[in-house]
């Protein structure tokens, strides 16, 4: 779990950066000390370091939300009513005939009787 010197650094980096200001030590520790929090001195500097360019923190945050998957799928077809869900439902196939089965590879997951071990 996080402490609190990386939760503060963190919400403070991403308050300057909504803020449109530089992510810098300097920035970093007068927000924190304006939020009565005590921090180690190094934290700052290595959130700066790690997130000083504004480029950076937005890859962070693009890559943040697609590895959270389809988060924001759901909350789409939620606000459509259910019609992205349906497209969805109706694109699904039928399994094709150029698909091996389980008789033609010799083997069965469920211990059918045509398997040949």
């Amino acid at each position: 779990m996080a402490g609190v010197d990386e939760l503060a650094c963190t919400y403070a980096s991403l308050i300057l950066h909504d803020s449109g200001i530089d992510i810098t030590s300097d920035a970093l520790t007068t927000l924190i000390g304006a939020a009565n929090v005590q921090v180690e001195g190094y934290w700052p500097t290595l959130f700066a370091g790690a997130l000083g360019d504004a480029e950076n923190l937005e890859n962070l945050i693009i890559s943040g939300l697609a590895a959270a998957g389809g988060a924001g799928a759901s909350a789409d077809a939620g606000a459509q009513g259910g019609e992205a869900v349906e497209a969805e439902v109706e694109e699904e196939k039928e399994p094709t005939e150029e698909s091996s089965s389980e008789g033609e590879m010799g083997f069965s997951f469920f211990g059918s009787e045509s398997s040949s071990y």
